[in-house]
């Protein structure tokens, strides 16, 4: 076998299909978000504007936070020094895990290294604490929640994205008995629609079925204290387990889960995914909790967040570019081609110093390909202002339709 054609081989079919995926070398600006410096591949430097972040709220160097993480490294030190079980466990985690636990209205959370580790873990654990379960997975359910179901070795049924009949249909055609959980999300993330959550949970109610909820595009910026939309619609309460995430809305990193104490104690027991990795660094952990805990009564912030959500799909609607609107605060534009995308983004970057990423398959389908849009509170009118005209510009350029796939 030669390995290294094997590796070129794989490389190239991306190459040629316009989705290998390129990184961009930027530096955020500490006070000075938005903006950061792009280091170009001949290591020259341009500020750009980066429009494709998911620092939602901005909260990533929000001084409450810094300051917080900067009294955990002078307490503590760097790293926590071991799994959460041998002696990873400090008063920072636990802080964490109360605020959290707190703005879900919970009995317990259990922090993660992230929230793809979460979803994987605990959703790959279930089975082993409910023998026979069934999972029932919206089909566009994130990348995370498909590992976490297919790892666990259970059964699983995929019913098709926010489909109520087609979710019923695979209930009342399974064991009565059996034990079951429904896993979706509130904010699906890249065409920013929601989930029906308490369609799901009256469903739930019905078959004796356990709900899980994948919060992560919804916790910080909706709801009265950015518990995300079970908490706006005052359904929380309806929720089994709530899957969040600490690197978006909250700007640091790590993820969670809130839930009842024994669900919670017993995916903390039972997950590897949990048990065996080292637990987040102190300064990590104190700059979570005190981003959670000022945005639960900043709500201004999360209201000037959806107010610029709402001016840009305004804007660009009026120049007739194709973009899908479900009312949330992401805003996807779509191109449906990938090299088309790719070339629109290089030239956002170089041409106006606009920062946006291009969606490619397999994270959205083939033929929907996009640029991702992420406004937020720190977002003021002359970056709209250039965006909104840098995108009419290049739009006529590249001789692309406009309005083919508004939604």
């Amino acid at each position: 076998m030669d390995y290294s054609a094997k590796l070129d081989e794989a490389l190239n079919n991306l190459h040629e299909e316009g989705r290998y995926r390129t990184f961009i070398d930027i530096e955020r600006e500490n006070g000075n978000y938005p903006h950061a410096l792009w280091t170009r591949p001949d290591g020259t430097q341009k500020s750009i504007t980066v429009w494709c972040g998911n620092d939602y709220l901005g909260m990533g160097q929000h001084p409450v936070v810094l300051a917080a993480m900067h009294e955990a490294i002078d307490a503590t030190g760097a790293g926590s020094g071991g799994t959460r079980n041998i002696s990873g466990t400090t008063v920072y985690h636990k802080r964490l895990e109360a605020e959290l636990a707190d703005l879900h209205g919970k009995e317990a959370a259990l922090v993660f290294t992230s929230a793809y580790i979460a979803n994987d873990a605990t959703l790959s654990t279930l089975p082993k604490l409910f023998p026979g379960l069934i999972i029932y997975s919206d089909e566009l359910n994130h990348a995370s929640m498909i590992e976490g179901v297919r790892r666990n070795g259970g059964a699983k049924r995929v019913f098709r994205h926010n489909d109520m009949e087609h979710l019923r249909e695979l209930l009342a055609a399974d064991d009565p008995a059996a034990p079951k959980l429904i896993a979706f999300e509130s904010v699906y993330s890249m065409d920013g629609d929601f989930g029906p959550i308490e369609a799901i949970c009256d469903l739930a109610d019905e078959f004796g079925a356990l709900t899980y909820i994948d919060e992560v595009h919804a916790v910080g910026m909706y709801g009265p204290r950015g518990g995300g939309v079970a908490e706006r619609d005052r359904l929380a309460h309806r929720i089994d387990i709530i899957n969040g995430t600490l690197a978006k809305a909250y700007g640091v990193m790590g993820g969670y889960i809130a839930a009842s104490a024994k669900m919670c104690d017993a995916v903390r027991s039972y997950a590897p995914g949990f048990i065996f990795t080292t637990s987040l660094a102190p300064a990590i952990a104190a700059g979570a909790a005190a981003s959670v805990a000022h945005l639960k009564t900043d709500q201004a912030r999360r209201d000037q967040h959806q107010t610029q959500a709402r001016i840009l799909k305004t804007r660009l609607k009026g120049l007739g570019l194709p973009i899908i609107d479900h009312g949330s605060h992401i805003v996807p534009v779509i191109v449906g081609d990938p090299v088309h995308t790719k070339q629109l983004s290089d030239m956002l970057l170089e041409q106006f110093g606009i920062y946006v990423q291009p969606i490619n398959y397999p994270t959205v389908p083939r033929g929907t390909e996009r640029l991702r849009f992420t406004p937020s509170p720190v977002h003021g009118p002359d970056e709209m202002d250039k965006l909104v005209r840098a995108l009419d510009d290049l739009w006529s350029q590249c001789a692309l339709n406009r309005a083919e796939m508004s939604a």
